[in-house]
């Protein structure tokens, strides 16, 4: 894809899920699903446009950066 073309939602949801998946793993540390929360919160920031506008990676590395990580 050029940059002159615009992307894509669902190519927008599926770089920021396998971005999240790369960076955060598989699970949290209760077991739940890294990629059902990925593919939840993808929308949201495909709503916004100056958050979609910084791409799906940038999104996807904002947000996990508000996790919070067991000690």
């Amino acid at each position: 894809m050029s940059d002159n073309e615009e992307m894509t939602e669902a190519v927008f949801i599926e770089r920021f899920v396998n971005h999240m998946v790369l960076i955060g793993g598989t699970e949290f540390a209760d077991g739940s699903s890294i990629e059902t929360y990925a593919r939840e919160a993808a929308p949201t920031y495909w709503a916004e446009a100056d958050q979609r506008e910084d791409g799906p990676e940038a999104c996807a590395e904002a947000d996990i950066s508000c996790w919070e990580y067991e000690a």
